[in-house]
């Protein structure tokens, strides 16, 4: 982690608009206004499953996924709400109000920020994929378990928000099933799940919003009896007029209380966006600068609170759909917050009818696609350390909350991490002969003589504290041979930490105290560096540290030979 040469901070809208033409400029308006259509039912249904007002997801849409576009490192990302968060922003706003929500929001656009000017884009990459897998699959359940009420029409209003109770409070409550708000539903899945046959172009889920609002319109207007839960119901008439920016109160006991949850929004928003990068660039061919889409990223989410907004991130399903549709620059995802925006200013009223069992309904069918269970499948068949983290993140998820699995799921791939490179870091004993080319490509083999008395060790990998440890254990039961010379060849070593240094050193002192010398070989530049800034090179003598084997075995072998005679 380095802050290393300028800003990593180079906007994709700024390229794009160089060459820009009007060819290009038409197929983003098509795919924009494609995409906003798409965006259109899912803000509004993140934003009601997130405990705020269908205007708050729709608000957020807009603001932040104008300035991931505009400011984002993805020419084709389309930035806005995702049901990745429903669960974490439910969460926050239960315990800590939507002030607090406000607060972890704007905290988690502040840290993916420094994540983008420290350089941390690639770094997020390498998150174990099983991790991944598990999180998302647990989100996809909660989700799903959150919309029960609704597409059944159980009528609940205090819900618990823990897993196992609230299917507790269902499994008690449901004789209450509304017949007529379960209908809604089904019929809901079935346009959505049966859209696709008929042109995989269709939004689905804006067309069962749109037939299900006129049906149970008319339906209701006809049968007076017909009663299903409507958007209007809940929430009254909503304001289609843009709340003015307001500010929250910050203290330091504020900031404690919501570090976590402001770090789960962050490492979430930053898996997310990059992952639908990543998948955005294997289409187009395109290179996502990852610094800038963190940047960016985090800009928005720094934004939105201020109008009420709920956290912003990448959305996998609308950038496919961008893509799909001829969108190749920044412009369409810019034209899609247009759409949304024409929408909120002069359609929120007809917002209102839109039943909530067709919403809950979108949302299943978000939970399904998000579930990835052919892909839990496949990981099934992978090692048992896999499933393993897969299991643990999932669950962890499911019963405790996305905060505490997403930071066991990070400790579990930091462990997995050291694990893995444990088993392939090895230390290898040479005796009485030494081929210099063992290991490598080359077909002119070197061997050399070790005299009697001469150890020599290589070190294949990172000599950082595990291996260190490693290595300490192995020169320990080794004292007893009482050798004359240790050779610790470095050749492979690409770098060593303060723990690999420590243990170096104490061995260094060691052999001395008992007339053992030691000799390093082959050690890489930096590595080099490292050592001298520790003074290991005036402990050990700067002509103990030797470029190649041969020099070191030579060496080693004249130390023997002068013991011998003086012996």
């Amino acid at each position: 982690m380095n802050l290393s040469g300028t800003i990593d901070f180079r906007p994709k809208l700024i390229s794009a608009l160089r060459n820009y033409s009007m060819s290009r400029l038409k197929d983003d308006l098509i795919a924009g206004i494609v995409v906003g259509i798409v965006a259109l039912p899912l803000a509004i249904a993140f934003g009601i499953a997130s405990g705020v007002t269908p205007s708050i997801g729709l608000i957020t849409a807009i603001i932040g996924g104008f300035l991931v576009s505009a400011l984002g490192g993805n020419s084709v990302q389309i930035g806005g709400p995702t049901g990745a968060f429903i669960v974490i922003v439910y969460n926050i706003i239960a315990v800590f109000g939507l002030q607090g929500l406000a607060i972890a929001t704007f905290m988690a656009g502040l840290i993916l920020v420094v994540m983008g000017l420290f350089h941390l884009g690639t770094v997020i990459k390498f998150i174990p994929y099983p991790i991944v897998v598990g999180f998302t699959a647990g989100i996809a359940l909660t989700i799903f378990s959150t919309q029960i009420n609704d597409f059944f029409g159980l009528g609940l209003t205090n819900v618990p928000s823990e897993f196992l109770p609230k299917w507790g409070v269902y499994f008690q409550n449901f004789g209450n099933i509304s017949l007529s708000t379960l209908a809604v539903g089904i019929v809901s899945l079935l346009i959505i799940v049966g859209t696709p046959y008929i042109s995989k172009k269709l939004p689905g889920a804006l067309i069962a919003i749109i037939v299900m609002t006129v049906a149970v319109y008319f339906l209701h207007m006809l049968f007076p009896g017909f009663e299903v839960e409507t958007i209007g119901d809940r929430f009254s008439n909503m304001s289609n007029e843009i709340p003015e920016p307001h500010g929250f109160e910050l203290s330091m006991a504020t900031i404690n209380q919501l570090m976590p949850s402001a770090f789960t929004i962050a490492v979430l928003c930053a898996i997310e966006s990059l992952l639908s990068a990543t998948v955005a660039d294997g289409v187009t061919g395109s290179r996502t600068n990852s610094n800038t889409e963190l940047i960016g990223q985090g800009v928005a989410n720094i934004v939105v609170p201020f109008f009420g907004g709920i956290p912003v991130t990448g959305a996998i399903a609308r950038t496919m759909t961008n893509i799909t549709n001829g969108g190749r620059t920044p412009v369409a995802g810019i034209v899609h917050t247009i759409v949304l925006l024409l929408i909120f200013l002069f359609l929120m009223p007809l917002i209102n009818y839109v039943p909530m069992s067709c919403l809950a309904a979108v949302l299943i069918v978000v939970a399904y696609n998000m579930s990835g269970w052919r892909t839990i499948i496949g990981i099934f068949k992978a090692p048992k350390s896999d499933i393993s983290v897969l299991l643990v993140t999932f669950f962890l998820t499911v019963i405790f909350d996305l905060t505490i699995a997403i930071e066991i799921g990070l400790l579990l791939a930091v462990v997995l991490f050291l694990r893995r490179v444990m088993e392939n870091t090895q230390i290898k004993v040479y005796g009485e002969q030494l081929d210099v080319a063992e290991g490598t490509e080359a077909t002119t083999h070197e061997v050399l003589d070790v005299e009697p008395g001469v150890e020599v060790y290589e070190i294949d990998g990172p000599f950082f504290f595990g291996v260190a440890t490693k290595f300490d254990e192995m020169m320990r039961q080794s004292m007893a041979k009482r050798s004359k010379v240790r050779i610790i060849r470095m050749r492979k070593v690409p770098f060593i930490d303060s723990t690999g240094l420590h243990n170096l050193e104490t061995l260094i002192k060691s052999s001395q105290n008992v007339g053992i010398h030691v000799v390093l070989s082959g050690v890489q530049d930096k590595v080099r560096e490292t050592l001298c800034h520790a003074n290991i090179d005036k402990l050990i003598g700067e002509d103990h540290i030797c470029e190649h084997i041969t020099k070191a075995v030579e060496m080693a072998n004249a130390i023997v030979r002068n013991a011998a005679e003086s012996e």
